[in-house]
């Protein structure tokens, strides 16, 4: 099999990005999207190859996936992408990499590990910032405590900004709320519902529950079955959420989410590499057992758009390279803890 990967969503932000930066891993990845208005110029100037083809037509996927190796799946919103794709993947005998960070979509392709192992195909959702850092500080954290009971995860960002492909995502899931792992299953909770300061090691933030991605793969790579995670905002914008139950019904109106949608086009299309190079994240994990021991974690890294771009060519390197394991997996289950610290910038704090 010819050692190639294709590039879905190459047109977005962070895919255009992720080409971008394809070279310094010695990778060439073959460019792809639905149109030809951003993808055409953009291979021509990375002179790169490309194909062009809609997810909702199976034979054009499929004729796609015919001469790769791997497909980094980076058009979002994927809660109405990722069935195509990986559905064609298999087919084809194809790995699966996405830059999701939706719990849905996570245990929908979970579904797919029987499918994966069958046909020796490695199926990683999550290669980005979501979930990579996360992913490893749960799997180090329960390598510390066996027997850990409940873990908790937090990050925080200073210095970016969101691109349009995420906000579209987090716009279509406005009133719709959180959620955590209670002994083991998914429990929908209220957005925010839980907030407390963090100590980041070189700084305090105050951090409020959201449903981050982890709620889905930590319960896979660690078996913990109590997940919190959590986000940092301004205090101030945690006790607005609070009463965000009284409005939810409107925010899930397609009238107001046409309007959020319509202003985020009009912004731009993401943070400015200025922004993206003085950006940075702090990543923090607790756990503790029954008995009350507890151990605690904490990185620092790039900004969540340039860990994207570094970890999710990082693993396609390594697919490419024979070095995966078939069926469903998240990154921490294949490449370990340290898989991590071999992004750019990328410090351990405790």
């Amino acid at each position: 099999m010819p050692d190639q990967f294709l590039l879905y969503g190459a047109n977005g932000y962070t895919g255009r990005l992720i080409a971008k930066y394809a070279v310094d891993y010695q990778l060439e990845p073959i460019l792809a999207g639905r149109t030809a208005e951003n993808i055409i110029p953009l291979a021509a100037a990375l002179k790169l190859p490309y194909v062009l083809f809609e997810l909702d037509d199976p034979e054009a996927v499929k004729s796609a996936l015919s001469n790769v190796k791997l497909v980094l799946h980076c058009a979002g919103p994927f809660n109405f992408t990722s069935k195509q794709m990986i559905e064609a993947c298999l087919e084809k005998g194809v790995h699966y990499l996405d830059i999701n960070g939706d719990i849905t979509v996570f245990e929908m392709l979970k579904r797919y590990d029987t499918a994966g192992k069958e046909k020796r195909v490695m199926i990683m959702p999550g290669v980005g910032f979501d979930v990579v850092p996360t992913d490893c500080i749960a799997q180090l954290l329960k390598q510390q405590l066996p027997d850990a009971t409940h873990l908790k995860l937090a990050f925080a960002s200073t210095g970016s900004s969101i691109s349009h492909g995420t906000a579209i995502t987090m716009a279509g899931k406005l009133g719709e709320g959180g959620a955590v792992r209670e002994n083991g299953r998914i429990i929908r909770k209220p957005l925010g519902q839980h907030g407390m300061w963090v100590d980041f090691v070189d700084n305090k933030r105050f951090v409020m529950s959201i449903p981050w991605g982890d709620i889905s793969t930590a319960y896979f790579s660690t078996g913990i079955p109590n997940i919190e995670t959590y986000t940092g905002v301004a205090p101030k914008v945690y006790w607005l959420l609070k009463f965000q139950w009284a409005f939810n019904w409107l925010l899930r109106t397609s009238f107001v989410r046409k309007l959020i949608r319509k202003k985020i086009k009009s912004k731009p299309p993401g943070p400015t590499d200025e922004q993206r190079l003085k950006g940075k994240s702090f990543v923090w994990g607790e756990v503790y057992n029954a008995s009350g021991v507890f151990s605690y974690a904490c990185i620092s890294c790039p900004e969540g758009y340039t860990l994207t771009v570094h970890s999710s060519l990082i693993i396609a390197k390594k697919v490419l390279e024979n070095n995966f394991k078939p069926g469903f997996q998240t990154p921490a289950t294949v490449y370990g803890t340290e898989l991590v610290m071999e992004i750019p910038g990328t410090k351990r704090l405790k």
